[in-house]
């Protein structure tokens, strides 16, 4: 098989996204430890299908000769960018699973001074960006629709983990 830019770049992501799963089981640990409480597990394994579905259907079913749309692939680089700031701002409260540390304050500083859930807005943009760079309006509809569709009762349970924490 040959790999074009979509099959290089949904690697690197796909690449990143494994690293920061590591990064967040240790912090998961370390919170697990100091007492956090998990909420929502049950949709947990949701969003693992949704994102590494999204990333084998740009791999698998974009052409591999697909040039790439530069502004769009440069957005989605800012957008990782944005990734970074949040995993860095909540450094080790971040995770990929909701924990709520009982008596620690919400993080008001970063990207959480203007937006309750910043990771939430640039997953969905991500999402969206990543295909329509190479021209896969299909799985960017899609997978954006499934991801609202999570979302949607995601932030519902976390709003409740976290009600009460100021």
């Amino acid at each position: 098989m040959m790999l074009g830019w979509v099959q290089v770049v949904a690697l690197l992501v796909a690449a990143q996204r494994l690293g920061e799963l590591v990064y967040a089981r240790r912090n998961e640990s370390r919170l697990r430890d100091r007492g956090a409480v998990e909420s929502g597990a049950s949709h947990y394994p949701l969003f693992i299908l949704l994102h590494g579905g999204w990333l084998l259907a740009i791999f698998l079913l974009v052409p591999a000769d697909r040039a790439p749309s530069w502004p769009l692939l440069a957005l989605f680089v800012l957008l990782q960018a944005g990734r970074i700031w949040v995993v860095a701002t909540l450094g080790p409260y971040w995770t990929t699973r909701i924990l709520s540390l009982p008596g620690a304050p919400l993080v008001r500083r970063g990207p959480y001074r203007w937006v309750r859930h910043p990771n939430y807005l640039i997953v969905t943009a991500e999402i969206a960006v990543l295909p329509l760079a190479f021209g896969a309006w299909w799985i960017a509809l899609v997978f954006s629709i499934a991801n609202a569709l999570l979302l949607r009762h995601r932030i519902g349970v976390e709003q409740q983990a976290l009600a009460g924490r100021g």
